[in-house]
């Protein structure tokens, strides 16, 4: 009898170890925790879409098999090639795993959806595939998933692939656990340094903190500032356990007078992180911080401006009256990428420090235990592009390192200059957010069928928080209840871009652009079809001009939402 994949279903017979065959996995150990989710189960998730399973079999599994891996694209390859899964959960309470397939005609809603309970207890349930009803309409892989009863609860997680007859892997040998007090370890961790840069303001800020004074940390960046892959999130995030250290070293009698701000979120590059620097991170002027730790190393390829965002973004940052330090960390994927060429120049430029996390693992990733590997891929990274809480931690050293060097080094003489030419562009630096709270006169705007506020948007984990905060809560939502006139906007800038809601409800349509009434794009908000915010310019000059902004559904689309978060605008 095949189970109904739509509800969850009681625990599977383990598997006989006798009948017991070759396996893949995708998860050994893995500590997973629950995340609020709007409309749904508290439930930690990983994607397996755009060739992220086929990762997972490669750096967890250790298959080299191109044939295997191909074959983990599809969901006709995946049921070729897996006779049945394997799910083992320690936890508190019994945990609901989810598989879901993508759908061609529907991405999120066609595609099969499998839920089985899995005791806590650590037993393996199994799911033969057979057993499945598999939809006509499956299209790849796209996640898995462990459905919890509250937000925040912690388990551990293995998953594998039994695979069919003819297909073989080699069993895979786990590594013991990462040496952290080791020499190698250290020796690891000084790699990272890529530049110590002028020390003047870092090592103000430090001395600041060491003399009792209220001295701030800001991180800003993507998902890895986030905290993403790490568990607990808000303590295991680097961003927090580098803070952490620092708390030890220049606050030991626990005077609470340093404080931590952390404004990571998910899939944004710098083009977004230079609208919302002052209201994620200076918190509308609230807070000036000492130190600013600046990461989109690995989210920047979707930045349009390739670079001047990124480098207008730390000029504002280094600009501010009470001069913070600014440090540049280069984080890095599992196919040992990141856009370290792009954007260290910026910090050569003005002698910025900064941390490569890609220059200290990258190269001991290649070699065996016997010949120096301090940490592998498998205990490094979660899934293709977030680390573990191990990999966190590795983050977090090499900040401390970087600390540490700057606070035994002598003070430099002189500052540095921001009175050179940029190196990329400083087009951006000035950038103001505007959006249904903060508009002060400068725009004048008609929302015409844009009149619903979206409640339903990216939530992140700010500061130590480990509940989300809404991103773009001041937005203007178009539905098909609201109207057909388009949202108009009028404006004298330099440049403007546009933020909008990404999802991946049907429910959501697209948005013509239309710039002194001509048409100049289409908002797409299925562009990478999860909940996100996506920025897009519309237009960009050396000097300011006023122009007319429309906003009006796509035809064949009116029926449809679409939510304008805010707009960024340089006077």
């Amino acid at each position: 009898m095949k189970k109904n994949q739509t509800e969850p279903a009681g625990p599977a017979a383990p598997k006989d170890p006798e009948q017991r065959r070759n396996g893949v996995y995708l998860l050994y150990e893995a500590d997973i925790e629950a995340t609020a989710r709007s409309g749904g189960r508290p439930s930690q998730e990983v994607y397996l879409d755009n060739g992220r399973l086929a990762d997972k079999a490669r750096y967890t599994g250790g298959v080299s098999d191109e044939v295997i891996l191909q074959l983990l694209t599809s969901c006709s390859g995946l049921r070729k090639l897996v006779h049945s899964i394997g799910v083992s959960v320690k936890a508190a309470e019994p945990v609901i795993f989810v598989w879901h397939n993508w759908g061609r005609t529907s991405t999120y809603e066609t595609g099969t959806q499998v839920r089985i309970t899995c005791p806590g207890d650590g037993r393996e349930v199994q799911i033969p595939l057979a057993d499945i009803r598999w939809s006509d309409d499956d299209d790849v892989p796209g996640k898995l998933g462990f459905e919890f009863a509250e937000p925040g609860a912690l388990g551990r997680a293995s998953v594998i692939f039994y695979l069919n007859d003819g297909y073989e892997v080699p069993d895979i040998e786990m590594e013991p656990p990462v040496a952290f007090g080791s020499a190698e370890y250290q020796t690891m961790i000084t790699r990272s340094l890529l530049q110590a840069g002028n020390n003047r303001r870092l090592k103000l800020a430090l001395d600041k903190a060491a003399r009792g004074e209220q001295t701030t940390i800001a991180y800003i960046g993507g998902s890895i500032t986030q905290g993403a892959g790490a568990k607990p999130i808000h303590t295991g995030c680097y961003a927090y356990q580098s803070y952490m250290r620092l708390k030890e070293l220049l606050d030991p009698e626990g005077r609470g007078h340093i404080r931590f701000v952390k404004a990571g979120v998910g899939g944004t590059p710098s083009e977004l992180g230079v609208i919302r620097y002052e209201r994620d991170v200076t918190r509308d002027g609230a807070i000036m911080p000492d130190i600013v730790v600046v990461e989109f190393a690995v989210n920047d390829e979707g930045d349009e401006t390739k670079g001047n965002c990124y480098e207008s973004l730390c000029r504002k940052i280094l600009s501010a009256s009470n001069r913070p330090a600014v440090i540049l960390l280069f984080s890095v994927f599992v196919n040992d990428w990141n856009l370290q060429d792009r954007l260290s120049p910026v910090g050569f430029h003005y002698d910025l420090p900064m941390v490569s996390v890609k220059d200290a693992v990258t190269e001991q990733f290649r070699l065996s235990k016997a010949e120096g590997n301090v940490i592998s891929k498998r205990q490094f990274f979660y899934d293709s592009y977030h680390p573990t809480t191990d990999g966190h931690r590795v983050m977090a050293d090499c900040l401390v390192h970087l600390f540490a060097e700057a606070a035994k080094g002598p003070l430099d003489e002189h500052d540095i200059r921001l009175d050179l030419e940029p190196v990329i562009g400083n087009d951006y630096a000035g950038i103001r957010l505007l959006d249904r709270r903060d508009n002060t006169g400068r725009a004048s705007i008609e929302a015409g069928g844009f009149t619903e506020t979206d409640r339903e948007l990216q939530m992140v984990e700010r500061d130590d928080q480990p509940g989300g905060t809404p991103q773009f809560p001041y937005n203007w939502m178009h539905t098909p209840a609201s109207g057909g006139e388009s949202f108009s906007l009028t404006i004298n800038a330099r440049n403007l871009i546009l933020v909008y809601k990404d999802s991946g409800s049907p429910e959501f349509g697209r948005a013509d652009i239309y710039v002194d009434g001509n048409f100049v794009r289409t908002a797409d908000p299925h562009e990478n079809n999860w909940t996100h915010c996506n920025p897009l310019i519309l237009f960009q000059h050396r000097d300011r001009r006023e122009h007319r902004i429309e906003i009006r559904m796509t035809p064949g689309e009116e029926e449809k939402c679409f939510t304008i978060l805010g707009f960024g605008y340089t006077e």
